[in-house]
């Protein structure tokens, strides 16, 4: 074959064509792809050795390095299923994942599993701790073969279980607005399909380099593998403690691509520049939310000569939608279109259609849509449905359902298809018989160039309803003036979405594991020193 269909074949397919080529920058040290490829098929020998099922969980708790992408691309070269973990989580976090989804083998650092011990001995499926560095040991969980990298990598060399690209590839647990983390299950499919696509509208080739600023444990992180891969690229792997590291990365690596969430990107157009970075940064991209119009506009002015693109998208299906760079200046406020090999729909609560501009939910159809939820009939039923009959795209004489992802995000589609994005449905405010999105207050917030980060979120109000709440942050070098902002709000909106309070806080606000400012935990905190 000459197309990769599972997701190891991004790696071996590259390593084939251009075996010589730089895979992955970490600090000072390079990995070529033939390198790269070479410890992926020794790492699934190490799994066969260890008597790994196919299907059987292998998690990964790591930070970004060479391990963390051996072991990445090893265990589904065995026909293992990956799970990558945020290195942020803490050991309760750990050890519920673990749990929830069996977990056989943990990959991690000694560092690592000192802090997480304890909290491994309730994790009764675990059998192998592969640790990266120096030796460490299990903690004393009974049952627990602890091995060092080095030794595990020294495995016969064997293959792996066949599998097709339908089988389950990793689960990657989301946050999620409510209760314990959801685990969003892909396929091989799911995601070669997505970084084809992906690759074929960003326009990436062998020459590029991606830094890889997102956490691997987020789609969009892990995105800057896959589609690096499949089109040899470099990508270079960067653990970051301020935003200013990602500038002096994007300089130093000469980055050609660079995806990453709102909240960096506000803070990054907060920094001075070199004038030099967009002369090699091809391109920037936004995940994980909408770009607030005075921090794209900032980065513009930063990046000429860069093109943006504008991207939606929900771990569920991976990547839904993109604006073109050309349409960018004609609606900066849209998402855009869906893509490749990929339909978007905007449909009622009844199923049918939406007309032009109304707003509905979006649904996503496709080779991207991903496996459910694990272990959860009731989240998944929630979010992965069987299309109607009558939707586009369904013809009455098929039989057999199409499983689609309903999204839970209110959207609207223009008379020439582009999307707009107006809020989640649990997230939206309904104030004085008005429904209004916290992302359309915050735009405007944002667009006063009185704040630096800003979230909204509605609280109870006997007599609105909901009341609008802002938890913002001052200005760089600057006041946040409560009674100015105030008043340039209520010169910006219409009376029922000027909020009701402004509440100022030290900057930065708290993020969640990917990278978005946390509206829930931000919005819970408050409303419950509000009630004390």
């Amino acid at each position: 074959m000459t197309e990769s269909s599972l997701l190891h074949e991004l790696l071996s397919r590259s390593a084939h064509r251009m075996p010589d080529s730089i895979a992955l920058t970490y600090g000072p040290n390079q990995m070529s792809y033939q390198e790269l490829y070479q410890a992926t098929s020794q790492f699934a020998s190490g799994l066969m050795q260890l008597g790994i099922a196919r299907g059987e969980r292998v998690a990964i708790y790591l930070e970004k390095r060479f391990e963390t992408v051996v072991a990445s691309f090893g265990a589904p070269a065995a026909g293992a299923v990956f799970v990558p973990l945020n290195p942020i989580l803490k050991s309760e976090q750990i050890s519920y994942i673990l749990r929830d989804c069996n977990v056989r083998v943990l990959v991690t650092s000694a560092d690592r599993l000192a802090l997480i011990g304890d909290a491994l001995k309730n994790c009764h499926d675990l059998r192998h701790i592969v640790i990266v560095g120096a030796s460490g040991s299990s903690q004393g969980n009974p049952g627990v073969n602890t091995l060092d990298w080095t030794d595990f990598m020294q495995a016969r060399q064997s293959d792996g279980h066949r599998v097709i690209d339908t089988d389950m590839l990793g689960i990657l647990y989301t946050s999620g607005s409510t209760g314990k983390p959801k685990g969003v299950v892909l396929s091989h499919r799911n995601m070669v399909a997505g970084a084809k696509s992906v690759s074929s509208y960003l326009e990436n080739r062998s020459e590029d380099t991606l830094l890889a600023a997102l956490p691997l444990s987020f789609d969009a992180g892990f995105s800057q593998l896959t589609t690096a891969f499949h089109v040899g690229a470099r990508v270079v792997l960067l653990n970051y403690l301020l935003p200013r590291d990602v500038l002096k990365a994007i300089e130093r690596e000469r980055v050609t691509g660079l995806t990453a969430v709102p909240p960096l990107y506000i803070q990054l157009t907060q920094l001075q520049w070199s004038q030099s970075i967009t002369e090699h940064l091809r391109y920037f991209a936004n995940t994980g939310g909408r770009m607030p119009r005075e921090t794209l506009d900032a980065l513009r002015r930063h990046l000429p000569k860069s093109k943006p693109f504008l991207m939606y998208g929900l771990t569920e299906a991976f990547r839904s939608t993109f604006l073109p760079p050309q349409q960018v200046d004609q609606r900066p406020d849209s998402i855009g279109k869906a893509i490749p090999n990929a339909e978007i729909l905007v449909l009622r609560e009844d199923g049918t259609p939406c007309a032009p501009n109304e707003p509905g939910e979006l649904v996503h159809r496709g080779a991207l849509v991903g496996m459910g939820y694990w272990n959860d009939p009731e989240k998944t039923a929630e979010r992965y449905k069987p299309l109607p009959t009558h939707a586009p795209g369904r013809e009455s004489g098929l039989v057999l359902p199409e499983i689609a992802v309903f999204s839970g995000d209110t959207v609207r589609m223009d008379e020439e298809g582009y999307l707009y994005f107006i809020g989640r449905r649990d997230e939206m405010m309904k104030t004085s018989g008005y429904r209004v999105s916290p992302t359309e207050v915050e735009e405007i917030l944002y667009a006063t160039k009185m704040v630096g980060e800003c979230v909204a979120f509605g609280v109870d109000d006997d007599r609105l309803g909901q009341a609008i709440q802002v938890i913002a942050t001052p200005p760089p070098n600057g006041m946040l003036d409560v009674a100015a902002l105030l008043s340039e709000c209520r010169s910006r909106m219409p009376a029922y979405m000027v909020p009701a309070g402004i509440d100022v806080r030290d900057g930065p606000l708290p993020r969640n594991p990917n990278g978005k400012i946390d509206r829930k935990t931000l919005s819970t905190a408050w409303i419950e020193q509000k009630n004390q």
